[in-house]
């Protein structure tokens, strides 16, 4: 392989990666803003920051909307909305790596159960052992908040939900089906924002932080994800992003001093295990295509 072969392999790589770590990155970064207006009220602004972004940049009311698949569209937003409150509302109590490890037991659950090799079932075994390990169960109730833990796994059912009706959204609409979505999510979200910080999400000084969370949420990553999808099998790609559990776990260490006891690193590197096989083990790059999950 010649050094421009090379090249254009790794890049795309190495901009996935930073896009994932730009996404935890905002996910440190809105924590910042719970002790003033709340996991609802934070999840408020960057959806609704996010949304603007997206209507600007896409302009989706240039295109042709078939309106008998809105209600799709509808389904996208409200698994989109409920996807981000519930995250954030299990970051309340729950370290950032354990909360992405939860929540990532979605899209691993549509991936696993959508095929019926026997192969499969050990994936479906490691997830589980991680779970097990994870979850507040005997001596280590002591150790997790088990309402933040429902919290994500809730959000890991939402994201399953978002990938199976993006999906349909997607083949519908296209890339107009994203602003869509997080406009719905927006507008489904924001009464409980609302209603938790009220007029505090009025409040200019937290503008900043709140771009920021949004820019590193949802713009830069979102981007960045088309990018290398565009260029790389979307199976790799799927792969890749089974390591983002790591990814949360490092960056809650960094930002937030979230220190992890090595049970709980097992436990989340079986469930990257875990992920990582079950992408790599399937057949087709069009089973691969519709499995991705995308934030």
């Amino acid at each position: 392989m010649n050094s421009r072969n090379l090249a254009s392999t790794l890049l795309p790589v190495g901009i996935l990666i930073v896009a994932m770590i730009s996404v935890q990155s905002g996910a440190s970064l809105a924590k910042s803003l719970f002790p003033v207006i709340g996991a609802q009220g934070t999840t408020t602004l960057r959806l609704i920051l996010a949304a603007i972004f997206l209507l600007l940049v896409l302009r989706p009311w240039r295109t042709r909307i078939n309106t008998g698949a809105l209600g799709t569209v509808l389904l996208y937003g409200l698994a989109l909305g409920f996807m981000n409150l519930l995250f954030y509302m299990s970051l309340r109590t729950v370290p950032l790596g354990i909360a992405v490890a939860l929540e990532f037991t979605g899209p691993l659950a549509v991936a696993v159960f959508s095929s019926r090799r026997a192969l499969d079932f050990l994936w479906i075994a490691l997830a589980v052992a991680g779970l097990l390990l994870l979850l507040p169960i005997g001596e280590s109730a002591a150790h997790l908040d088990l309402v933040g833990a429902a919290y994500a796994l809730g959000a890991g059912v939402c994201w399953a939900l978002y990938i199976i009706f993006g999906q349909r959204a997607g083949a519908d609409h296209g890339m107009q089906s994203a602003s869509l979505g997080v406009l719905v999510a927006a507008l489904v979200i924001s009464p409980f924002g609302i209603a938790h910080a009220g007029t505090d999400l009025l409040n200019l000084s937290l503008l900043p932080v709140a771009l920021g969370v949004a820019l590193l949420s949802t713009a830069i990553p979102y981007t960045l994800e088309m990018y290398a999808l565009t260029r790389m099998p979307a199976r790799t790609f799927g792969t890749l992003m089974s390591i983002e559990p790591a990814l949360g776990a490092l960056s809650g260490l960094l930002f937030l001093g979230e220190r992890l006891s090595l049970l709980q690193w097992l436990a989340i590197g079986a469930i990257i295990l875990a992920s990582v096989g079950t992408t790599a083990s399937m057949k087709s790059r069009k089973e691969a295509e519709g499995l991705i999950p995308a934030d």
